[in-house]
């Protein structure tokens, strides 16, 4: 079984009615995908992913994305906070997410905004302190920045999604109890350094995710080139997390079927409410 530990499932590619999302997603559970995490983005989808967790037999997290800084306001924090405490008890709730920080955007990346993002990513961390949640992490040329804070807050662990750091600060988040997401981005060749990393850190720190319907495996990702002739650029979904799987396997000379089991643990361990919702083992009564 396969866990898909980051896919925007309620993303508008996925259809206003989420229609394309659910038949995404059984289409995935046919191909052994069990669950799947779907992270709100601002303050306007935290129910929106919850009800759509529940609608796919899937987990949900909430939380305020970088990109969404911007526009979000002091009160979207006291929004958050009084949705973990009203659903604290829906097993399906299993992070705070997706938070973090986000220096690759060029007006993310001015004085003001840094400083704004780092309060509301650190707002964010002590509310996962509060709640006794893990947290799912946006990371994009900001690691160093986000382990500052975690160390000042420490949170207890949670998920770098989209991990695409160097080996030192892959290290750097394992010792602070977190798991490593890969994705899409690993089956790139040019990816050296990734997948080196995908390759070499121990199987204990990988988790499996898509990030659907953004980062595209290279089968279904259109060049400009290619768009420009009229190629459309695939839609990722949680149907190509096996795929993408084999191609971490395969760079660690291991089996798929023994990865399955290695990431799905580590999953579990880094979103310890995942447990309770897995499916129960086929052929069981």
């Amino acid at each position: 079984m396969w866990i898909d530990t980051h896919c925007h499932l309620d993303a508008p590619e996925f259809g206003a009615d989420h229609a394309l999302a659910q038949h995404l997603r059984e289409r995935a559970a046919g191909l052994g995908v069990g669950l799947c995490v779907i992270p709100a983005v601002e303050q306007a989808n935290l129910d929106t992913v919850r009800q759509l967790a529940h609608r796919l037999g899937d987990a949900y997290a909430l939380g305020i994305h970088p990109l969404f800084v911007p526009q979000a306001q002091e009160g979207d924090l006291q929004a958050l906070d009084a949705a973990l405490t009203e659903h604290r008890n829906d097993p399906r709730l299993v992070a705070v997410g997706e938070v973090g920080l986000d220096f690759f955007v060029p007006a993310l990346c001015e004085s003001a905004m840094r400083e704004r993002q780092t309060w509301f990513y650190r707002e964010q961390l002590k509310l996962a302190r509060a709640h006794g949640l893990p947290v799912i992490l946006h990371v994009r040329r900001s690691a160093d920045a986000l382990l500052k804070h975690l160390r000042e807050v420490p949170t207890g662990g949670g998920i770098a999604h989209a991990f695409s750091g160097s080996e030192q600060q892959a290290q750097a988040f394992l010792g602070l109890g977190f798991k490593l997401g890969f994705g899409g981005a690993v089956t790139f060749e040019p990816a050296q350094r990734l997948r080196r990393l995908a390759s070499t850190l121990p199987l204990s720190a990988l988790v499996l995710e898509t990030d659907a319907p953004d980062i595209p495996p290279h089968w279904l990702y259109a060049t400009a080139a290619e768009r420009l002739n009229g190629r459309a650029q695939g839609i990722n979904s949680p149907a190509e997390l096996p795929r993408i799987a084999a191609v971490v396997a395969g760079l660690r000379g291991m089996s798929v079927q023994a990865l399955a089991q290695a990431t799905t643990a580590n999953a579990l361990q880094a979103l310890p409410r995942l447990a309770g919702l897995l499916p129960p083992p086929q052929g069981a009564a």
